[in-house]
């Protein structure tokens, strides 16, 4: 299998259709993993802390990609004014039920980040 170089940020993918993790993309995982109940981190937070401030289109991806493999709780990452960003009506519900159930409050379509923001303490890696 070759590997390519990606420019954007050092890291080798495979050309094949089979990438490998970067750092940025293992510890973003760790990253929103840890997101506790009734919390929500935005996009943006979750690049810097997992070491690209300009990342928060390669954590959708992530997201995209992997919520699945990784159980991650997708529905605990929104934009940075604390708006859910899915335009497609099912998911957008689904987003809004799970983050309700779990007590948070969202009043005209948005959530106040000043309550329910996470911000971690420290910085998990996945192994």
């Amino acid at each position: 299998m070759k590997l390519s170089n990606n420019i954007r940020d050092g890291s080798n993918y495979c050309t094949r259709g089979v990438s490998t993790i970067t750092d940025f993309t293992k510890t973003a995982i760790a990253i929103i993993q840890k997101i506790p109940e009734g919390k929500v981190m935005t996009y943006g937070q979750i690049a810097a802390l997992a070491g690209s401030p300009r990342g928060a289109r390669q954590v959708v991806r992530i997201l995209h990609a992997m919520s699945r493999k990784y159980h991650l709780p997708w529905h605990r990452v929104v934009n940075v004014h604390g708006q859910i960003s899915l335009v497609d009506f099912e998911s957008r519900s689904m987003q809004i039920f799970y983050l309700e159930s779990e007590g948070v409050e969202i009043v005209n379509d948005t959530i106040d980040l000043d309550i329910y923001q996470h911000h971690p303490t420290e910085i998990p890696f996945l192994d």
